[in-house]
């Protein structure tokens, strides 16, 4: 574990009483989360320093269980009788009549997966400024057409304490940095945008050791300079070609969060009640694992104080599992995954992935373009919706192109992918051997933001519908 932990000046006896007082109406189970965060943001726009926040949040969250339901409340001032007064609203809120006790607390151990010298919340502000100098700098010099370069560094330190009523203690500094470039280029009253950021859980080596700021300024601005010269988007079915890394957001969103066991447990997800049915191609194997070094989305334990593993969700097409919390694990009476994350101490863990990947192929990428006549390679996204209860989704491409007689030839523009995700999975028809995670960019809505990572090699998939405008 890297750097000192914040005290949070409560003792274990103290936490065992307030977790009893959350069991007193009778749940089965209850848990404290506490949470000291530091965020650093700092902005710069037209090479002027617009915007520089810093805030800093100190709560304890405090749930009860019983069965299904859940009472949480919390509290911004962690006195112990602030804390005990959240536990009895929380063990009200579950009243069902019983009370249970609690267990003695111990130390759980686990392996750290984001070792860091130093945090980037501890860096002094006029190294923040030169990486966001480079990051401009290199961005403006790339081409006479960039007209607009707003960079924001990001960074963050959550200092994070969970105790269980049954018996279960666990401490954790989760560190967090992210680097965001935004370009906007011009031709001929024609503006196009592009962007690129990166980062992960690490401390400032994430400059030196992994991305340096003029690379991502380099990268947003190809993009955008790119773009001023993209033809129209095809529009209909057509082939898709999905390039490594990023483009594993299309998974995260369409598939991966129909695997999320609070909609299975709900019956509102187009897997429920599928497990071992052929559900993908054989080529497709899905993994959800949060020991990921680093990444993003990455955690020593999840918000609920279970350590995290490799999740195998789909194994060559077939559906093996999902992602709990405790209460689908309890639901379902399967073990628990290591998926309940939160996004602060206002809130309670729920079922979310962490770095979810499509695992890698055998096929060379040469071969996956070779064998297409007529197609889209979209290279880098940026986001997407979904309907969870049957997978329909919808997403936008930053950069792609036209892929033609097993080529990459035009850049298109104004393009949207319209499909279903259990359909684009059934229609994997190659999957390649170069792997990749996505720099650390992506963080996940669904009520609440929590980070996440995504991986993919690159795949092929027989039909998607394209929507473009070249008819």
């Amino acid at each position: 574990m890297s750097g000192p932990l914040y005290q949070f000046n409560i003792s274990d006896e103290e936490i065992e009483k307030i977790l009893g007082a959350a069991l007193s109406k009778g749940s089965d189970y209850s848990d404290i989360f506490l949470e000291h965060t530091i965020v650093n943001i700092i902005t710069m726009e037209e090479g002027i320093v617009k915007e520089g926040v810093k805030s800093i949040s100190l709560g304890a969250g405090i749930r009860a269980v019983k069965g299904e339901g859940t009472g949480y409340a919390y509290t911004e001032e962690l006195s112990f009788d602030k804390m005990r007064q959240a536990a009895l609203t929380a063990a009200a809120i579950a009243d069902s009549g019983n009370a249970g006790g609690t267990a003695p607390l111990s130390n759980v151990p686990f392996k750290n997966h984001y070792p860091i010298i130093d945090f980037t919340t501890d860096a002094a502000l006029r190294k923040k400024t030169g990486w966001i100098e480079k990051a401009e700098k290199a961005a403006r010099s790339f081409d006479p057409r960039v007209v607009k370069v707003s960079v924001t560094i990001a960074d963050r330190s959550s200092n994070i304490r969970i105790a269980t009523s049954d018996g279960r203690s666990l401490s954790d500094i989760r560190p967090m940095t992210r680097l965001s470039v935004s370009v906007v280029a011009e031709k001929e009253g024609t503006r196009q945008t592009g962007v690129s950021s990166g980062g992960g859980r690490l401390g400032p080596e994430y400059f030196t050791g992994g991305r340096d700021p003029e690379s991502h300024g380099k990268e947003a601005a190809r993009q955008a300079v790119l773009l001023l010269e993209a033809i129209d988007a095809p529009a209909g079915p057509m082939e898709i070609i999905l390039a490594p890394a990023d483009s594993g957001i299309l998974l995260h969103e369409s598939v991966g969060h129909p695997l999320e066991a609070d909609f299975i447990r709900k019956g509102t997800s187009a897997y429920t009640g599928r497990i071992g049915d052929q559900v993908a191609s054989r080529l497709v194997t899905v993994i959800d694992d949060g020991t990921i070094d680093h990444d993003r989305g990455s955690i020593n334990f999840d918000d609920e104080g279970t350590l995290p593993e490799s999740t195998v969700l789909i194994e060559e097409g077939i559906l093996k599992g999902f992602m709990h919390d405790r209460i689908s694990s309890n639901f379902f009476d399967l073990p628990l995954t290591g998926n309940g994350r939160r996004e602060s101490y206002k809130y309670p863990p729920i079922p979310r992935m962490t770095v979810t990947y499509l695992a890698n192929g055998r096929s060379d990428p040469g071969e996956i373009f070779a064998s297409t006549k007529k197609g889209i390679y979209c290279k880098s996204f940026m986001g997407g919706q979904v309907d969870i209860s049957n997978g329909d989704f919808v997403f936008v491409p930053v950069e792609a192109y036209l892929v033609e007689n097993g080529k990459i030839t035009a850049p298109v523009k104004n393009m949207t992918l319209i499909g279903n995700g259990p359909d684009v999975l059934s229609k994997v028809t190659m999957v390649g051997n170069d792997f990749a995670f996505s720099d650390g960019r992506w963080t996940c809505g669904k009520g609440q933001l929590v980070p996440v990572g995504v991986g993919l090699p690159t795949v092929k998939i027989s039909e998607i519908t394209v929507g473009g405008s070249d008819l």
